[in-house]
């Protein structure tokens, strides 16, 4: 039976727990410093009131310290790391080889996303020199991603939701380039989130200020089983600048979705964590900030609309009839000119829109809302409790309290007994758990039929037998550690690249370690001015999503006699395309 992990997103630790009560079995969060959304940063006291409120379900807190560090930073991310393993955090997802060789706690350590990792060869290589989580790059297939799963034996983390990177996710330097902000250090400026014009060699605009680079949500909801059975154990919702309705409605959706497969796999595959969760409201991921939705890579090529060429902004849902609006929601529409345009709904009135401002909406124009202001109050309030199904067993001598968890305790039965007067009824009393995280799932009442106990007394016992519980639960909390790393498997290559993004002396150290020779440093430590450095590699080709893949039959197209190389443009920004058509590949190089 293979345990499968639903993973949510948390900017804080008031989201985290929203996330775990909405069904989480993991939440990841950034540590004070060096997670890859620098603006989501949290403190060692908060992180630890998460791992608290977590543990009790067995859900787990993963950290983010996954960019990339410098030398002069190296005894500050040790006594980070160290921190976050005092307090009991699960797992740390990191990119940078140098941790490898830092003076850290056994803490699991996971492989992020950045690591850019879409090989067997490199999955088989992160799993033996000691990372005991994979996560994988977000642009395979799910053929790809089932041939890496057949070739490692650590769980394999997938994302399902969420915002699309273009690049490959650690090999982005446009914003390192353009702006100085480092997309490996967490300060990326979202580069492809711009308007761009489409500019051919003869210096022919073809497109005026289209989001030629911005990707739609990922949206793997329908691809879920297919994941499972290729092998995926954990399922990662991308998200942690998102605010807390939205992780409240996304987690919720998949915890349903993957509740649904266990149920009916039940030999097959079970939760990783405990706790039913009890939902105030039905799931809607068109509800939460979207910008459209795209499965992206995982059905191979065959996805056509991955971009959202009208604006990067949230596309919404699609409503039908206007009817359906209420004040004060939010709708967007494509204007005449072709343009995205947001209004604010303030009233609907004969049949039309009443909007704050004067718009024009052209006829036939799909109207999507963008906020819709009741859903929204209502996902600010208390909408989900998580209870773990507790049995309880009372008898002459003690009670015993043993839960879904398989945590098991027993009480001696020290309470004043009386021949009874009157009918006793324990249950009553057991079933009242308040304000614990317990559900009384069944009571076995084995006292003699004249025994009385005081309503007070069986209260009080109740009381201790739920804090033995609580601290069983703990003190058998099961943790994992570090692998060991196999210092004989050599490196990939011979000479490590630019793309491992090598930029202090452990990381080179570890390489070396592993045959591997740095040849190139990371462009933060490292400067590269040349006008051709690369700055993007995507498997997102702009000539495919615009119609005119070389590949196709497109030849009457009217971009398609437009002459290479192509330009895109925002402001001063100026990149050339280049396209690798025999790997599928488009290069974004500097200007």
């Amino acid at each position: 039976m293979r345990a499968l992990e639903l993973l949510a997103p948390a900017a804080d630790k008031f989201i985290a727990k929203e996330a775990i009560l909405h069904g989480a079995d993991a939440v990841y969060m950034g540590a004070s410093s060096h997670g890859a959304r620098k603006s989501a940063a949290n403190s060692i006291e908060d992180i630890a009131e998460v791992v608290k409120f977590a543990h009790p379900f067995r859900a787990k807190v993963y950290v983010t310290v996954n960019t990339l560090v410098y030398d002069n930073e190296i005894h500050n991310v040790e006594k980070l790391i160290n921190a976050l393993y005092k307090v009991g955090v699960d797992a740390v997802i990191v990119q940078d080889m140098g941790i490898l060789r830092m003076n850290i706690p056994p803490i699991e350590l996971h492989a992020s996303t950045q690591c850019d990792t879409r090989t067997v060869e490199k999955s088989q290589f992160l799993e033996k020199v000691g990372f005991s989580q994979i996560v994988l790059a977000r642009e395979l297939s799910i053929d790809e991603i089932k041939n890496i799963c057949n070739h490692v034996s650590v769980p394999v983390e997938c994302f399902i939701h969420g915002a699309l990177c273009v690049s490959y996710s650690g090999r982005c330097r446009a914003s390192q380039v353009q702006t100085g902000r480092s997309a490996n250090r967490g300060e990326c400026s979202q580069m492809c989130r711009l308007p761009y014009d489409l500019v051919d060699a003869d210096g022919n605009k073809i497109l005026k200020g289209k989001y030629l680079l911005s990707l739609r949500d990922f949206n793997a909801s329908e691809q879920l089983l297919e994941l499972i059975e290729a092998g995926v154990s954990s399922f990662k919702i991308e998200g942690r600048l998102k605010d807390v309705t939205y992780v409240k409605n996304i987690t919720a959706y998949y915890r349903h979705l993957i509740d649904d497969i266990i149920s009916s796999n039940p030999a097959q595959y079970c939760r990783s964590s405990y706790g039913k969760s009890e939902i105030a409201f039905l799931p809607d991921p068109n509800k939460s900030f979207n910008r459209g939705f795209t499965t992206y890579f995982l059905e191979g090529r065959h996805q056509k609309q991955m971009a959202s060429l009208s604006t990067p902004k949230s596309m919404g849902e699609s409503i039908e009839n206007i009817r359906d609006l209420n004040n004060g929601d939010g709708i967007s529409f494509i204007n005449e000119k072709g343009q995205y345009e947001g209004v604010r709904v303030n009233k609907i009135e004969s049949g039309r829109i009443i909007g704050a401002r004067p718009f024009y909406l052209p006829k036939g124009s799909e109207i999507r809302r963008t906020f819709n202001r009741e859903w929204q109050t209502a996902l600010e309030r208390t909408t989900a409790k998580r209870l773990i199904n507790l049995d309880l067993e009372l008898d002459e001598t003690g009670i015993t309290a043993s839960d879904e968890r398989g945590v098991k305790v027993r009480i001696g039965l020290d309470v004043d007994k009386f021949k009874a007067e009157k009918v006793m009824e324990p249950e009553k009393v057991f079933s009242k758990l308040g304000n614990t995280i317990y559900r009384l799932r069944s009571f076995t009442n084995n006292l003699n039929p004249e025994t009385f106990i005081p309503a007070s007394q069986l209260t009080a016992l109740k009381r201790e037998v739920l804090e033995a519980l609580d601290i069983s639960a703990l003190t058998t909390y099961p943790y994992s550690y570090r692998k060991t790393e196999d210092m004989e498997i050599p490196y990939l290559n011979s000479c490590v690249s630019a793309e491992e993004n090598v930029a202090n002396g452990l990381a080179e150290k570890f390489y070396n370690d592993h045959k591997g020779k740095v040849c190139e440093r990371a462009i933060e430590v490292v400067p590269n001015t040349d006008s051709d450095i690369v700055v993007m590699n995507t498997r997102y080709c702009l000539r495919r999503e615009l119609g005119i893949c070389k590949k196709e039959k497109n030849g009457s197209h009217p971009l398609a006699k437009a002459r290479e190389p192509f330009y895109i443009e925002s402001g001063k920004t100026r990149f050339k395309l280049t396209f690798d058509c025999k790997n599928c590949e488009m290069k974004v190089i500097k200007s």
